[in-house]
């Protein structure tokens, strides 16, 4: 094996372990200088080191980017801050979190972002903030970009914060101000008006069970809204990403519209995946979530998806929520979400361990395919010479257990209680220094977490319809 070689000192040395991209899986030691990766290779080819740690019988990640987290700060951090967030994202081997902007107030003009930003300090991990798009926030668009939004949440669907879904003549103009700059449009994809509709005739038909939230959300929901969203992308050349893929109806939109040329990602969650419709009768309303856990069919059509490559990525849609917003009778009066960025790597390890994926498969899905679907690629998904040393240890035969009591975020309640499996991250590293190790989190790395604003933007040329189209439109 070719050793990739580095400076003549290190700060650490990963000694023993196996290093796992997207593709191998290797025996070779990691040296670490200045917060990047300067060598991977055999040990006699490793620099001096001023410290080194043997990491024998344990695999070496990139560090987990979770493109899809509530820290609620500002307007409700008594279910999380910064400082609770990435401590639990510390402690679940993810380096990298992407924060969305449905707090209060949103993260919808460039004082919001600014505000956002300084509130973020205490982060032990690395983070990108998303910018609003909206019906009455177009104009501060080119004001977030400038001010240094990672990416843009369209909410095209309800959820916590009430944001109105914009229309979709709004969601055309955001797409082509946004489409020349190259960042990415991730979309919660449920059309509003269907579920609308629909709750109001659950609801005055007494209906407040918890089946009742999934009967008001069926898949045409979020089959339509992602085939609406890809055609804006189609047209104004737009990269975007849906989120929280919860049916196996949407991945058909999703494969043509790849075929089609379109640039489109997708995720989906853990609880997609580990959960069906027998979860509402389980768990009550702890399971809500937006869009909901559906019948079994879908979940075995979401893990098909992850094995031919049509969902992208692994995010986890962290929301935290209080035992008593969570735990109601009626389902509509339950907070919708749950925690899951401490949860995410212990529990897809698990079934890394059961054969339902391969272990480079899950650094494809946790890093590297985030990494650049958002334009964080090479510095970030990869442990290679020249990148960020943001890096999970992992030791696969470790055995876990998800306890409430056990997790950092301030929200605690999680549908994964008293979860076991095997395959547990035992330290974490972002830039070359430990926020997590030997399962502790690092207190003194408090603040070390910095804003991914050098993102690499990709502009891309205008389609000739988006040009024809800004003619018409400037000579009316």
């Amino acid at each position: 094996m070719m050793a990739q070689q580095g400076p003549a000192r290190a700060d650490l040395v990963l000694k023993g372990g196996k290093v796992v991209s997207d593709r191998t899986i290797r025996e070779a030691d990691v040296a670490i200088a200045n917060g990047l990766i300067v060598a991977v290779g055999t040990p006699e080819s490793m620099p001096a080191a001023v410290g080194t740690l043997d990491v024998s019988g344990k695999h070496i990640l990139p560090g987990a980017i979770d493109a899809h987290v509530h820290f609620r700060t500002p307007g409700y951090s008594y279910k999380e801050d910064w400082e609770s967030g990435t401590a639990a994202a510390a402690m679940g081997g993810v380096t990298t979190v992407f924060e969305m902007p449905n707090t209060h107030p949103p993260t919808a003009t460039a004082e919001a972002l600014r505000q956002k930003l300084e509130l973020a300090s205490p982060a032990y991990v690395d983070y990108g903030l998303y910018g609003l798009l909206a019906e009455d926030n177009l104009e501060h668009i080119e004001d977030l970009i400038t001010g240094g939004v990672a990416a843009f949440k369209c909410f095209m669907g309800n959820t916590f914060g009430n944001l109105p879904s914009p229309s979709t003549g709004a969601m055309l103009e955001g797409f082509e101000l946004i489409a020349p700059h190259g960042l990415r449009i991730s979309l919660h994809a449920e059309t509003a008006s269907i579920m609308a509709r629909r709750q109001k005739r659950l609801e005055a038909a007494g209906r407040c069970d918890p089946l009742a939230h999934l009967a008001s959300r069926p898949a045409i929901v979020a089959v339509e809204a992602v085939s609406r969203a890809a055609i804006l992308a189609e047209w104004t050349g737009a990269r975007i990403h849906v989120l929280h893929i919860s049916s196996a109806d949407e991945l058909r939109v999703l494969r043509e519209a790849k075929a089609r040329g379109v640039d489109i990602t997708g995720e989906t969650c853990p609880h997609y995946l580990l959960f069906d419709e027998q979860a509402y009768r389980d768990l009550g309303s702890l399971i809500r979530v937006n869009p909901p856990v559906r019948e079994k069919f879908h979940q075995i059509g979401l893990w098909q998806g992850l094995k031919d490559g049509t969902i992208d990525m692994i995010a986890t849609d962290h929301a935290p929520h209080s035992t008593e917003e969570k735990i109601v009778e009626n389902i509509w009066k339950a907070d919708c979400g749950f925690v899951g960025v401490e949860t995410q790597m212990m529990l897809m390890l698990s079934q890394v361990a059961l054969g339902r994926l391969s272990l480079c498969d899950y650094v494809r899905l946790s890093a590297t395919a985030p990494a650049r679907a958002f334009g964080l690629y090479p510095s970030k998904g990869i442990i290679e010479v020249g990148a960020d040393a943001d890096i999970a240890v992992v030791d696969l035969d470790r055995p876990f257990e998800i306890r409430e009591a056990d997790l950092h975020s301030k929200g605690r309640v999680t549908p994964f209680e008293g979860m076991t499996g095997r395959g547990t991250p035992v330290h974490t590293l972002v830039r070359g220094r430990f926020v997590m190790r030997d399962r502790e989190l690092v207190r003194e790395a408090k603040g070390h977490g910095m804003s991914v604003r050098r993102i690499q933007r990709m502009p891309r040329p205008q389609p000739a319809n988006l040009a024809q189209t800004m003619k018409h439109i400037v000579s009316v």
